[in-house]
């Protein structure tokens, strides 16, 4: 059955839907294995190429990488047929390699990240083989690794955004969104290489890259608490991941005949790297949508920053003193959240730009 080109609407599975749903699902089995991962890595110590924590991050890039190839080898098949193809499935399909292959953009993006993936998979067997244990998140190859998969995560909503007219599409979008705002939050950690100077960059960098994708996804959908759902969205990964991934690391220890670390606390690294005020952040930006988008996305990004110490010291008593620091990295903030606001509204109108969803959806 292609899925590629236009056919009467008659089928009671939506066009489309299967490829996204696998693209989708293998974001979401990656992040899964990074949430374990850095929890293994905090709990239990260094690990080797070849473990279970592993082999998850790696199936969940496999999965979307093989769903996006399939939909680009279907399109292009159609399209040398001159068949009409149909842009509700991953959008416009785009010319490849002189126009070898016909490639719709979002499956294009996903599967670019999860070849990404595989090279840089090829360099990790390699760094690991040549140093043995990985103590760290931040090598060189994991850096790669989480670069190609949120660039396949970007993939994920742009499948889903060409189908916002439609019920699977906009609770795709959202969930797609929701993962993207998790898995950044590692992302963020690569800036504490940055001098940190008068301010705390990585609470700057949480700040932006949760108020950009907060407002990406809300002018996507174009729609009242579009914001609020991708935040709740996000509450609710965070509670199943601050669950899971304390309980899967001692699950894994055990079962490998490896003991935990004497300091462990228990408390899930990856969950508590996501700001807990997500959700007040998504209220306060519904509320200001009549104002220009800079001002809510300012106010969004002063609360995150203002907030992340007192989270820290919710969390693990850590203390917490109003320097002039802390109202340094709130002014911070502020103005990249400004920023991220712009630039989020600007990527959810292109989002919105894909395709003629509306025209030529079908249900």
């Amino acid at each position: 059955m292609d899925i590629t080109a236009v056919a009467p609407a008659t089928r009671s599975v939506p066009r489309g839907l299967v490829p996204a749903s696998l693209v989708l699902g293998g974001t979401l089995i990656s992040l899964i294995g990074l949430t374990w991962d850095i929890q293994w890595h905090s709990d239990v110590g260094p690990d080797t190429f070849f473990t279970l924590p592993h082999l998850f991050l790696y199936a969940g890039s496999a999965i979307s990488g093989l769903a996006s190839l399939v939909v680009v080898l279907m399109t292009t098949a159609a399209a040398k047929r001159d068949q009409d193809i149909d842009p509700i499935v991953g959008g416009r399909a785009v010319g490849v390699f002189g126009r070898t292959f016909a490639a719709p953009v979002g499956y294009l993006i996903s599967g670019t990240g999860a070849a990404l993936f595989l090279v840089y998979g090829l360099w990790d067997q390699w760094w690991h083989g040549l140093y043995g244990f990985d103590a760290v998140i931040d090598s060189p190859p994991h850096i790669g690794l989480l670069l190609s998969i949120s660039i396949t995560m970007v993939g994920a909503v742009m499948v889903f955004a060409v189908a916002r007219d439609q019920r699977w599409g906009t609770f795709g979008t959202v969930v797609a969104a929701a993962a993207l705002l998790v898995f950044s939050m590692v992302t963020s950690l690569g800036l504490r290489a940055v001098p940190a100077g008068f301010a705390n960059p990585v609470s700057v960098g949480t700040a932006f890259f949760s108020v950009m994708i907060l407002f990406m996804a809300a002018h996507a959908l174009s729609r009242r608490g579009g914001a609020l759902t991708v935040g709740v969205s996000v509450a609710v990964l965070q509670a199943v991941f601050w669950w899971f991934s304390p309980w899967a690391a001692e699950v894994y220890a055990n079962a490998s005949g490896l003991p935990l670390r004497d300091y462990t606390d228990g408390i899930p690294g990856m969950p508590n790297m996501i700001p807990m005020c997500l959700v007040v952040v998504a209220v306060a930006v519904e509320l200001l949508h009549r104002m220009p988008v800079w001002i809510p996305g300012a106010v969004g990004g002063a609360i995150i920053a203002a907030c992340a110490p007192l989270q820290r010291l919710l969390t693990y008593g850590a203390p917490f003193h109003a320097n002039g620091r802390y109202f340094a990295t709130i002014v911070l903030a502020a103005a990249f959240g400004a920023l991220a606001a712009l630039l989020g509204r600007r990527f959810g109108h292109m989002l919105r730009q894909l395709a003629p969803a509306k025209e030529n959806s079908h249900a």
